[in-house]
Formats: C-alpha cells, sequence, structure tokens
C-alpha cells in the first residue's frame, strides 16, 4: 500500500498503464472512480483519459491509498490494484 506519486505512476508506466476514470461516475464536475487504462484491457469502452495531474489531485483530495500486487504467486507482473479511503466505514 502507498500513497507515494511515484511509486503508483512507476507501478502503472511498468504495465504501460495509462491513467483513467470510468465515464458515468463522475460527481459534480469532479472525476469519478480512479483507475488505469491497460492495454488490451476496456471497462465496457467507458473509460476516458486524463492526465496524471487530474489522478493525483484526485487522488489526494480524496486521501486515498493505492493497495496493488507486483508480481503473481507464479512469478508473472500482476495488474491488481484499488483505491481504498481511510475515512471509509464499512456498515
Amino acid at each position: 500500500m502507498t500513497r507515494e506519486h511515484d511509486v503508483i505512476r512507476r507501478w502503472a508506466e511498468a504495465r504501460n498503464a495509462q491513467p483513467a476514470t470510468i465515464e458515468g461516475t463522475e460527481r459534480e464536475g469532479r472525476l469519478g472512480v480512479l483507475t488505469f487504462d491497460f492495454p488490451g484491457w476496456r471497462e465496457g469502452g467507458r473509460l476516458k483519459p486524463v492526465s496524471w495531474d487530474e489522478w493525483f489531485h484526485t487522488f489526494d483530495l480524496r486521501q486515498l491509498n493505492f493497495i496493488y500486487q507486483e508480481q503473481l504467486s507464479d512469478g508473472r507482473q500482476s495488474n491488481f490494484f484499488r483505491t481504498e479511503s481511510p475515512m471509509r466505514e464499512d456498515g
């Protein structure tokens, strides 16, 4: 888990992933769900590219943590990640 922009960016770039959001999840003109556009993978065509500045601005504004995996158990590179808010209370 990290909040470090450089770590997140290096992780994504090592996978040729570009910062993105999912269209239709925006709120009040702000970015919605933060994600990445991985080569060969599409979220039903709903991915919208955004700049790293926009992505990190939203990440910081929401005080998110970036939870990620470097490798699968067989040693192959993993694309697993999620963002999580430490402020979130689960019922």
